[in-house]
């Protein structure tokens, strides 16, 4: 049995840990995986070469690298019963805040809640990938990956059509108090869905340490809405929550290019 240790810069939510699972499953030798979110490291424990193990991390371009890799005498991994009730957990809180965030963002008229939304939506597609595809073939769950991320993907374009619509359009300014309560709501959803499942790993992980939680992306998003609404109602102006709207969208495109690699 080898063990190979990867840096994954940019594994900073739960999301990318089952994104990477995906990708992974179906690889023979593969053994176990362990993820380590507050440091950005996956352990693989495999047997045979890790070349298409490598090749696998590195297409879903979140900045994997291989750091070393080494013979184990371990042969024995814990297998966490509870992991598909975690999984329906966090697919049910993020599928429920893209709802109340889209809702919230359109009567609120802010693009930052749209975009947040989707976001949200696209973590949903992730966890719902994995559930839905349980047990199935690996040909059933790309068939699902390909569809959730173009749809994802034209979500995120009629986004930026509208935003470019407002930007040079005479709108009216946005509730920015909706928009910074609505966003502190989502941001304890986030804290909520990673403790969820560090909680499942290691008593040790589930402290929600301060670094674990501020280094999430989508953390960063939500606390960039809330600067976006103070912004609004500072400059009385919409630019602010276009702007953050634009970035949004644009990190949402990513997610779903991540997605369409898994139907590959």
């Amino acid at each position: 049995m080898n063990k190979t240790i990867f840096e994954i810069t940019k594994m900073d939510c739960p999301s990318e840990e089952n994104l990477i699972r995906m990708k992974l499953e179906g690889i023979s030798g593969i053994a176990n995986l362990d993820f380590d979110i507050a440091n950005r490291k996956l352990t693989v424990f495999h047997s045979g070469e890790i070349d298409q193990i490598e090749k696998s991390v590195i297409e879903l371009n979140l900045g994997g690298k291989k750091i070393s890799t080494e013979q184990t005498d371990q042969t024995e991994f814990k297998e966490n019963a509870n992991q598909k009730k975690l999984l329906w957990s966090v697919f049910a809180i993020n599928f429920a805040f893209f709802i109340i965030e889209m809702t919230t963002g359109i009567i609120s008229k802010s693009m930052g809640l749209v975009a947040d939304s989707l976001d949200m939506l696209a973590d949903s597609f992730v966890y719902g990938i994995s559930l839905i595809a349980v047990g199935g073939t690996v040909i059933k769950k790309k068939r699902i990956a390909k569809l959730a991320g173009y749809f994802q993907i034209s979500l995120a374009i009629i986004g930026f059509v509208e935003v470019l619509r407002r930007f040079f359009g005479n709108e009216k300014i946005p509730n920015f108090s909706t928009m910074i309560i609505i966003s502190i709501f989502a941001l304890i959803a986030n804290g909520i869905c990673l403790y969820i499942l560090q909680k499942s790993k290691s008593k040790e992980e589930a402290h929600m340490k301060a670094s674990m939680i501020f280094t999430s992306n989508d953390v960063i998003i939500n606390l960039g809405v809330i600067i976006a609404g103070i912004l609004v109602n500072w400059l009385s102006s919409s630019k602010p929550d276009l702007i953050i709207g634009t970035i949004v969208f644009i990190l949402v495109i990513q997610g779903a290019f991540r997605i369409l690699k898994l139907s590959k």
